[in-house]
């Protein structure tokens, strides 16, 4: 089984994210659309962020580096290294307050 470390992923795409012209990166680390769970690594730069969307499953953020903002709504979580957030089954939003590095898992909704 072939693993890959995610400290070399985190300054990977923090380096990509950083000349992006939308100021992100994104890699999928486990998973994909033929199966139930996916997991990727989103980078940001201070700034930038994942506009409003749907949750297409349950689905959590664990912050691996710098500083991020989840909305939903009115709704606001703070997140930082270390932090493990569940995300609303709502349209939200994603902002990098530092350069940002988070790992998104999401158990997919079946069709």
């Amino acid at each position: 089984m072939p693993t890959e470390s995610l400290t070399e992923l985190v300054q990977q795409h923090l380096e990509t994210a950083s000349t992006a012209s939308s100021g992100r990166s994104a890699h999928t680390i486990y998973g994909g659309h033929e199966n139930v769970l996916r997991q990727t690594l989103i980078a940001l730069r201070a700034g930038s962020s994942l506009d409003e969307h749907e949750s297409p499953g349950e689905a959590t953020l664990q912050v691996l580096h710098g500083r991020i903002t989840l909305v939903a709504g009115q709704d606001r979580w703070n997140g930082s290294p270390g932090d493990l957030i569940p995300i609303p089954d709502s349209r939200h939003a994603l902002e990098a307050v530092d350069d940002s590095v988070v790992l998104l898992t999401v158990g997919m909704r079946e069709a």
